[in-house]
């Protein structure tokens, strides 16, 4: 029967792309998800103030309400999706659900830090708890006023946050005795940069905090010795005129593009600030240290696919990857008010998926799981500052290794593994499926992921 499901999700996909995909299901491996789905809401009135999405249009965010106990309280979690860093890739990407509410899926799955039953998520289950939809592609950071006729961009991530915190606020957020934002990979991100703008919608009395989750980049050199990375949130950054709406701490004393990074910013953020990473975070492996343009031969393929396919070489220059990002994290600065989970998986994103967020084989440090660890660091039941030791020490980690997916296309942006991106935008959102493998020939369509952009979503 899901076989006959799944075949029936791929025809829809297929029919939505216009083309004709040759289907083989070669395998299907089933994590059960124990999510459940909330509707979308579109923020009408944001249009008339500019706060749009890449395309011009609204806003949107998915909404479960409170109960009980938690009823005054409001944990905002801000959807990831990686950057448009020019006029091409923002073109490309406003076509799709991460530059247009008008191709965003209306129901997604909450389960993790989103759950609503209290032995999935015991401290935020009963809160208000809210998934905002990225639409902008720079961590909602954008203002450009001008909007050019020949490409109709609108480059207002900056406007769309304050937008979306005003809605809420006036849903009743703005009576929160607790509050929380946080996010995932370009949204975790946004929990960093936004951090102290959303602790200053609250009264003193409201208890606020952040969490970041698999959002701190760093700035670090690719295999090849370039500055891919800071070369990519430069442009990121001047294309959507982010500099304005960046730490004036932190632009006052580097360029714009530094600021984009959490560890030339984050020690200027006065709000308690809570940061969830893998040392050998998955994206940051995939698109910082080895992108698609410092591998031409594809050496790193299969160690980037798995990381049991690494071979000791490369292995030892995660290892050195590992060292920068350990002393990257040194820009929090040294304080009762941080709180890190940093362990030594490789992963990406691991407070929406249940499996990692609190299940009886869930990644631990110290014994604890990063559900107990966050909560009691919220509630001040205790500190939590730990760093794992060096891969592969932790028995408890959940390694993804990505899908054996055949491209047959004339189409250079696409690579083996794409499905990383691709089957993420029109599968994922619709589906339980975790891990799949399917081999299939598929006739040339434009998609927007570069290299930079493809994202290992394996949540």
């Amino acid at each position: 029967m899901f076989i006959i499901f799944f075949l029936d999700i791929l025809r829809m996909v297929a029919a939505r792309m216009g083309q004709w995909l040759n289907l083989l299901v070669c395998a299907l491996i089933l994590l059960k998800a124990d999510g459940f789905n909330v509707g979308i809401t579109y923020v009408e009135n944001a249009v008339v103030k500019g706060a749009v999405c890449l395309d011009g249009s609204p806003p949107a965010y998915h909404f479960d309400k409170g109960f009980g106990a938690g009823i005054n309280n409001w944990l905002v979690h801000i959807e990831g999706g990686g950057w448009c860093n020019n006029v091409t890739t923002c073109l490309e990407r406003k076509k799709t659900r991460l530059g247009s509410s008008k191709q965003m899926v209306k129901v997604v799955a909450f389960s993790g830090m989103l759950s609503n039953k209290q032995k999935f998520n015991p401290d935020f289950y009963n809160w208000n708890r809210i998934k905002v939809r990225y639409c902008d592609g720079a961590s909602f950071t954008g203002d450009v006023e001008a909007v050019n006729p020949a490409n109709n961009l609108h480059f207002r991530g900056a406007r769309v946050f304050q937008a979306v915190m005003e809605d809420l606020m006036a849903k009743g957020m703005k009576n929160a005795q607790n509050a929380v934002l946080s996010g995932c990979s370009a949204g975790g991100l946004t929990s960093i940069l936004h951090c102290d703008n959303f602790r200053a919608l609250f009264p003193v009395g409201t208890k606020v905090k952040c969490f970041a989750d698999a959002g701190y980049f760093i700035n670090a050199k690719d295999v090849s010795g370039a500055s891919h990375i800071e070369q990519f949130y430069a442009q990121v950054v001047a294309t959507h005129g982010s500099a304005k709406h960046l730490p004036a701490s932190c632009t006052s004393r580097l360029s714009p593009g530094l600021c984009f990074f959490p560890q030339y910013m984050a020690r200027q953020i006065t709000t308690p600030l809570f940061i969830i990473n893998a040392a050998y975070d998955s994206w940051q492996i995939k698109n910082i240290l080895a992108p698609g343009v410092a591998d031409p031969h594809g050496t790193w393929h299969s160690c980037k696919l798995d990381i049991n396919n690494c071979s000791p070489t490369q292995l030892q220059t995660m290892q050195s990857f590992r060292t920068q990002f350990l002393n990257a994290l040194a820009g929090l600065g040294i304080s009762s008010s941080r709180g890190m989970f940093i362990d030594a998986c490789y992963a990406h994103c691991q407070t929406e998926m249940q499996e990692t967020w609190l299940r009886t084989d869930s990644p631990v440090l110290g014994k604890m799981s990063i559900a107990k660890a966050v909560g009691d660091w919220y509630y001040d039941r205790s500190p939590f500052q730990k760093i794992d030791c060096a891969y592969p020490c932790n028995p408890t980690c959940h390694n993804p290794f990505s899908i054996c997916c055949y491209f047959d296309s004339t189409s250079t942006i696409f690579r083996y593994g794409a499905v990383e991106s691709i089957l993420h935008c029109y599968l994922f959102e619709c589906t339980n499926l975790r891990f799949f493998c399917i081999v299939f020939k598929l006739v040339p369509f434009q998609v927007f992921f570069p290299p930079l952009y493809s994202f290992p979503y394996f949540r």
